[in-house]
């Protein structure tokens, strides 16, 4: 295949993230609660995300595409050490440009990446202020270009009547998808598979937009053990390994729940947990599937778990090379690419890290594949999937 593949395929990047400035809550809130809402103050030198005297974390630690070296010597410490690629819309649009990438999909991380933390803040009335806040600042932010920043919304699945005249109004104003919950009952929730969740399913499917399910949209801190022994960092490493099977237990929801079978139309996004578990998990669904009863229980289901799959489930990598093969052979129509920009194991590293810039990593894993093939991957999918042309 020819080397200049970014050049002749409009790429579009499915998973990234944006580091939110500073006064995306202060300035669309009252300055009255400004101490209450998230905001910024400089704490032993480092800019920290604030709210109700609870610390947020801090912008530096999921803002380090390009600095040297790894956590956490080489995290930024102000947003005068970030690049403003990573919270500036204009600079994210010559950064695309750069790096010969069509389009990117945002997702927040101050909010979670399933959007559970706002629920930290208590007050369920400031909670919500603080949801449409976000939505109202990410429309704005995508509006420099729409077509090639993806807005998709920050949904608060905690209140059915709330999330869906969220989604409502988000798409409205040009959203493309919804960011929900993957482990709701870590939230004092039902479970992905539960009918508690349906007229959501139903909102969306009717709105023509796909959910998307986020790695680490749980209670990530139920994994950071004790980590005396350990160390700080190779637990990080470690659960940042394991999240991935929260996505698996997302999707076998979705399939054994029967949402699949009740929302046919209805697509499914696993986001930024990789795809090589993907053949594995599949095969595995279906031979407990056939072994377990499970047509005798639900005569109504129609298909095996692969073929619902198939049909409205998508997956995403950034890192894999031989696995990501592996899954595009099995599932050619379901495999999106992203790079996770900026965090600190994205496709955008300084020159202490093992990872490679986009272009160089696609040229490799996609090297032996068709155009046909690679350009699905690539753009075609994607670009079906969040209505781009």
């Amino acid at each position: 295949m020819a080397t200049d593949l970014f050049d002749r395929i409009r790429v579009i990047d499915v998973d990234t993230h944006l580091t939110e400035p500073p006064d995306v809550w202060t300035a669309r809130l009252p300055a009255s609660r400004r101490d209450e809402v998230p905001h910024i103050e400089r704490i032993d030198g480092r800019d920290t995300w604030m709210a109700g005297g609870e610390r947020l974390g801090a912008p530096g630690y999921y803002s380090m595409a390009g600095h040297n070296g790894v956590m956490p010597a080489s995290i930024p410490e102000t947003y005068a050490d970030i690049d403003p690629a990573m919270y500036d819309a204009k600079a994210r649009l010559a950064f695309l440009d750069a790096e010969g990438i069509d389009a990117q999909v945002l997702y927040p991380n101050v909010g979670g990446f399933g959007n559970g933390y706002f629920l930290r803040l208590g007050d369920r009335e400031l909670v919500a202020q603080c949801v449409r806040a976000y939505n109202d600042f990410l429309t704005d932010w995508c509006s420099a270009d729409p077509n090639r920043l993806i807005a998709i919304t920050a949904l608060p699945f905690w209140d059915i009547d709330l999330a869906i005249a969220e989604l409502q109004r988000c798409v409205g104003m040009g959203h493309r998808a919804i960011n929900f919950c993957n482990q709701p009952q870590d939230y004092g929730q039902p479970p992905l598979a539960h009918p508690h969740w349906d007229r959501i399913w139903a909102a969306a499917e009717e709105a023509g937009i796909p959910v998307n399910f986020h790695v680490g949209g749980g209670s990530m801190g139920t994994q950071f053990v004790d980590t005396a022994e350990m160390g700080w960092m190779t637990n990080f490493a470690k659960v940042s390994s394991l999240i991935f099977m929260d996505n698996m237990r997302s999707v076998a929801d979705l399939i054994f729940g029967g949402v699949c079978h009740r929302f046919p139309d209805l697509k499914f996004v696993s986001v930024e947990s990789g795809v090589g578990w993907l053949p594995a998990a599949m095969e595995t669904f279906d031979w407990q599937w056939r072994n377990g009863g499970v047509r005798d229980e639900h005569p109504e289901y129609d298909l095996m778990p692969s073929e619902y799959f198939t049909r409205q489930i998508y997956g995403c990598f950034w890192f894999e090379e031989q696995t990501a093969r592996d899954a595009i052979a099995k599932f050619p129509d379901n495999i999106l690419f992203e790079t996770d920009y900026p965090h600190p194991t994205c496709q955008h590293p300084g020159p202490r890290t093992s990872a490679q810039r986009p272009r160089e990593f696609a040229e490799r894993v996609f090297a032996n594949l068709s155009d046909d093939v690679t350009e699905k991957v690539l753009h075609r999918t994607a670009a079906k999937l969040y209505g781009l042309a």
